[in-house]
């Protein structure tokens, strides 16, 4: 089979430890994490702001389920990220962050 036509993956996306491409599913899960501390949401905030209850969250973040496509979609608008930008790994979609949605820890000012 001639792989010639497929493009190269990116080289801004997620690496594993040893070097090799993260699968998607974890580079989305890193950065939905990555979001999630940058702008100081729980589960449960981003659960609401969902739509869904926290422990479909949990489940999706610790990969016992997956993250649809139409969720990928919702998560980059609650963030104001592209959705490219969420797939491409958490660096490119922290980078990508709003200034205006970053450091809202509790406890820390903005």
């Amino acid at each position: 089979m001639d792989t010639s036509h497929h493009a190269p993956a990116p080289t801004s996306a997620a690496r594993t430890p040893g070097g090799q491409s993260m699968p998607l599913a974890e580079r989305l899960r890193a950065s939905v994490t990555g979001l999630m501390r940058a702008t100081g949401q729980t589960q449960s905030d981003l659960a609401l702001a969902l739509g869904v209850d926290q422990t479909q969250v949990s489940r999706r973040q610790t990969g016992r389920a997956a993250w649809s496509l139409d969720d990928c979609d919702r998560l980059a608008a609650h963030f104001g990220i592209g959705v490219l930008d969420l797939l491409t790994g958490p660096e490119r979609a922290c980078a990508r962050l709003p200034r205006t949605r970053r450091g809202r820890r509790r406890g820390v000012p903005a």
